[in-house]
Order: structure tokens, then sequence, then C-alpha cells
């Protein structure tokens, strides 16, 4: 028997042996935050959690009847194609020709995909090989970074300070590492700062991508969560963005749609081509009911987007009120869905979350997670229902923050 059961531990040990890039991966942010937030309810607190960004406003009702017009359709019940269907991407097309005067091929310049996260993700399978390097901002969105590690590549950081309106500073990156870089990632508007850039700043990186053979990859998943009558541009936009580039877009918080998994890569036909093949081999593509959802949201009332704005509008100036009143440096957010809040000298990122939860049970996120840049930081997401913001405000404003 004592045998019997060394053997089973032996082969146990085999079996749950993982890949050193498993092992070498750090938690994901919002499941450490999830956690944080079980072992206070566990201790009977009502937690109010300003910590991840998940819209609590419902998919609007015209979306959700196309997805109940076509659940019965024979043909949606088999598998679909990665490349998504042709009305899908041609409506694609369509609204970014609206959106933002941009032309595309919707047969080779535009990829469906299960969320912009699935897709910036695997991107990272397409243009990097082990030891090549991808230039990624600092603090930023986990999944470029962590997406690079996947494909053995590595990370050179682009530290966005304050001081340069949280934008990379694209001269200041080693020329060794210009050589070896093969992907530029940006995102405006900002997860988590809430910044701006403009087309000027897209073409700059366009530019740069050019002039050293580098694919810039913009992640574009805010560009309708706008206030004060802020329109944010596309990358594709610039002159020389699609020579340069390929831009994510996401139907999640535009649409409230986080829990369908829809968005799409378009752009340079030699950047998208090599996603789809990606995807092709990863995945099945997206449901064909719930592509039905995407075309009546694009084509649909864009009216509801306006109105989706204005009720986060109106969280985001309850919340950026009430930081201040505890002497922290906010500055009013234009788009996005979150709060960048610098807080006072002497705490760390951690230790002030920590101390948040622990004394008046709301949750926000350490910078830091973000990446070291985002020391000195806490983010704050503005997608919990409105009587949560208020009382999250009233606690926040009693929060003795030094």
């Amino acid at each position: 028997m004592p045998q019997a059961e060394g053997v089973s531990a032996q082969a146990e040990r085999v079996f749950m042996r993982t890949a050193e890039r498993v092992r070498n991966l750090p938690p994901y942010l919002f499941v450490e935050i999830s956690r944080k937030i079980a072992e206070q309810r566990e201790k009977g607190v009502r937690v109010i959690s300003f910590g991840i960004g998940d819209p609590d406003l419902p998919t609007h009702p015209h979306i959700l009847e196309a997805l109940h017009e076509h659940t019965d359709v024979p043909a949606n019940h088999r598998y679909p194609e990665t490349e998504g269907l042709p009305e899908l991407r041609e409506c694609i097309a369509r609204w970014m020709a609206q959106r933002f005067e941009v032309a595309l091929d919707p047969a080779t310049e535009i990829v469906p995909l299960i969320g912009a996260k699935e897709g910036i993700a695997n991107s990272a399978l397409c243009f990097i090989d082990p030891g090549d390097v991808a230039l990624v901002p600092d603090p930023a969105y986990p999944v470029y970074a962590i997406g690079t590690m996947f494909a053995g590549g590595i990370s050179h950081t682009m530290p966005l300070t304050e001081e340069n309106g949280f934008l990379p500073d694209l001269d200041a990156i080693p020329a060794d590492v210009r050589e070896q870089a093969r992907v530029l990632w940006i995102n405006y508007p900002n997860n988590p700062t809430g910044a701006l850039a403009d087309i000027d700043f897209f073409e700059r990186a366009a530019q740069f991508g050019l002039d050293h053979e580098i694919a810039v990859l913009h992640d574009n998943a805010y560009c309708d969560v706008t206030f004060d009558g802020y329109e944010a541009p596309a990358y594709l936009q610039a002159p020389s963005g699609k020579a340069a580039g390929m831009e994510y877009f996401s139907l999640s918080k535009t649409f409230n749609m986080t829990g369908w998994r829809l968005g799409w890569a378009c752009g340079n036909v030699e950047l998208v081509d090599p996603l789809l093949r990606v995807k092709s081999n990863i995945d099945s593509g997206i449901p064909q009911a719930i592509q039905q959802m995407a075309i009546a949201a694009l084509d649909g009332d864009q009216s509801v987007i306006e109105a989706n704005n204005a009720i986060i509008q109106k969280r985001r100036d309850k919340v950026v009120n009430a930081l201040r009143s505890i002497g922290l440096e906010v500055t009013n957010p234009k788009a996005s869905l979150y709060i960048w809040a610098r807080i006072p000298e002497g705490d760390t990122s951690a230790d002030f979350a920590a101390r948040l939860i622990e004394e008046q049970g709301v949750v926000v996120t350490p910078g830091n997670g973000y990446g070291p840049a985002g020391e000195g930081y806490i983010r704050l997401s503005l997608t919990l229902p409105d009587n949560e913001v208020d009382e999250g405000v009233e606690r926040i404003a009693a929060f003795t923050s030094q």
C-alpha cells in the first residue's frame, strides 16, 4: 500500500508539470481584485468595487432582438467561419467609413474577433518570434506584454508620464531595441490613464513604424466612450496609418456587450491576413447569431452611445470630485471608462488601495498593476450602478488619505 501511494504521488508530479511560460505567468490583475473582494465579503463587508471595467448597463433591446431573431435559424447552429459573415465584414466597413472616413476592403482588410482581447493576444503569435521585441507602453493593458511573453518575445516598456501627456517618447527608444522590435503597441483613448492622442501623434507613430519596419498596433476599444463633446480619432485616419499598421475595435464598451465577445481588427492586409490564419487554427469564429447582434449594433440607432456616455459622464464628475476632496490629483478624462488619480506622496499604490478597501470597503486598482510606471496612481472604473457610485463616493469622501 505505501508503495502504491508513492507511485501515485510520483505520477502526479509528472503529470502536474506545467510549461515554463505558465510558471512565469503573473496572476491576472483582475483575478487578484476579485479575490480581495471575496475576502471582504466573507467578513460581511458590503463592497463597492471601482475595480473592473465591465459595463453595468444592459445590452440595448434592439441588439438583443437580433439575437432572438437569429437564434432559431438552423444555419446558425453550425460552426461559423473564422473570417466572419460577409455581411458583418461589410457592415464593419460601412461603420468605419461613416465614423472615421476610413475606406476598408471587407474581404481582405477586416477580421472579426471574439472580443478585442483575443485578437490582441493572438497578434503576438503573428509577428513575434522568440527573442523579438515588442514595444509596450507602461502603464498599459496587461495583455500586450503577456501575449508577447507567450510568443517567446521580450517587452521593451515605454514609460507614459504625465509630463508627456501619457504618450510614449518614441525618440527615447534605443537604436538597438528599435532594430529588434517587431511591433509597437499604442492605445488611445488610453486604459488606464484616460489620456488622448490626436491624428498628428498617430502619423508620427506610423512614420516611426515605416522607418524601422515595425508594425503599429493600435487598441481603440474606447473610441466611442467620450465626454464633453470630444470625438476620438482612429489610428487609421493618419495618412500613413494603414501602410504601417492595424487597429483593434470592440463592441464591449460602446454597446454594453462585454459578455457577447465581439470586436474586429482592420488595416494593412499584410497584418490582417496573418491574424486570420492564426485564428483559423485556434478558434472557430464568432457564433453567427452573435455576429447578427454586431450588425444590429453597428447599423442601428447610434444615439444609444450618447445616452450611455451621458450616464457615465455624471458618474465621472461625482468620482472626480470625491477624489479631489481627499487630496488626490485628478484630471477629468474626456474619454474611456476610467479615472486615473495620483495618490499622495509617501504611499504606494498597493498600500493606498489596501487601506481603502480595509477601512471603507471600496475597491480601486493599484496603478502599478499596469506596470512600474503606474506606481503612485490608482485607477477607478465607472461601470457600477448609480446607487453604488453614490455610496462609493460617500465612502471615499470619508477616507483619510494621509
